[in-house]
């Protein structure tokens, strides 16, 4: 088995409860992740690895997200999201569409986000939410995250519904807790659907019971779409396993020789994924092997 599931992850699980149940299917010999938790009351596209593809996770997890959030304006949780503690604010009139929309654009781009208090990130050795739940002051630095458009879809104060596409590593939960505070009204997040990683959408997802293996994975090569490509001939398999650099000059067509080290992916002549590599001068260099033999 190699290659990725689309899962609707239901609200109520962990992103590892999701895990679990594909393990089930596949056996303990099969490796099993996943790229990019959602967190228990969040639903929607958990993109869950496979076998070798487990070794994917990072480029499936750098693709660009794309969310459904719902924001609760009024009131602010410890949490950031509904399964904080809730405390109202004293809102003396309820903010415009078109002051929503100026403090959204405010933060388009690469911005600075400081990430919520009970979250996975790791201090001094130890994760911040574990810190938070036993009362220690969780302190956390902002770090650059790519907010790409945030759109309004709908809003009847004090519930505003957003459509959200970012980069990797932006907290959705302080989203809408920093536009709360550009309101002066506070905020939380308090719904949330994934409803795109890159080429995976929540249109296509299975629901964890409805997965049936291997009829729904999905190919493994959906992890670099956008990376140049070549089909390695047959006589460069064995050397290709083995980790050797691949001569450029016995491709057949010869490829147009991209620059020094552009990451590259290798290809099976009938399609499959067998390897990331790297171009180093006139050879193909590989970094990772997915395919053992030949006939695999």
């Amino acid at each position: 088995m190699f290659g990725f599931l689309n899962i609707n992850k239901p609200a109520g699980l962990t992103s590892h409860d999701v895990v679990y149940r594909v393990r089930r299917l596949t056996g303990k010999s099969v490796k099993v992740g996943h790229a990019g938790t959602l967190d228990p009351f969040a639903t929607g596209v958990l993109v869950v690895c496979v076998g070798p593809a487990t070794r994917l996770a990072d480029y499936i997890q750098n693709s660009e997200k794309r969310y459904h959030a719902g924001i609760t304006l009024g009131t602010t949780s410890t949490t950031d999201d509904v399964e904080g503690e809730l405390t109202l604010r004293n809102v003396a009139a309820p903010p415009s569409r078109e002051a929503i929309k100026q403090a959204c654009s405010m933060m388009v781009g690469e911005i600075q986000q400081i990430p919520p208090s009970h979250s996975a990130v790791h201090v001094d050795g130890q994760r911040a939410y574990k810190l938070a739940r036993r009362g220690d002051t969780v302190e956390l630095t902002a770090r650059t995250v790519r907010i790409d458009a945030i759109e309004v879809i709908d809003y009847d104060y004090p519930t505003l519904t957003l459509d959200i596409c970012c980069g990797s590593g932006t907290y959705i939960r302080s989203i809408a807790r920093d536009l709360g505070e550009a309101l002066r009204t506070g905020g939380y997040c308090s719904a949330l659907e994934r409803s795109a990683v890159g080429a995976f959408t929540v249109t296509d997802a299975k629901a964890p019971d409805d997965i049936a293996l291997p009829d729904d994975l999905h190919p493994a090569k959906l992890a670099v779409t956008d990376w140049p490509k070549l089909a390695v001939p047959d006589s460069l398999l064995v050397d290709m396993n083995d980790g050797k650099a691949l001569p450029l000059a016995e491709f057949d067509p010869l490829p147009e020789i991209p620059v020094d080290g552009t990451d590259i992916a290798l290809f099976a002549t009938a399609g499959d994924l067998l390897a990331l590599a790297v171009i180093t001068g006139d050879h193909v260099k590989p970094r990772k092997v997915f395919r053992a033999s030949e006939t695999d």
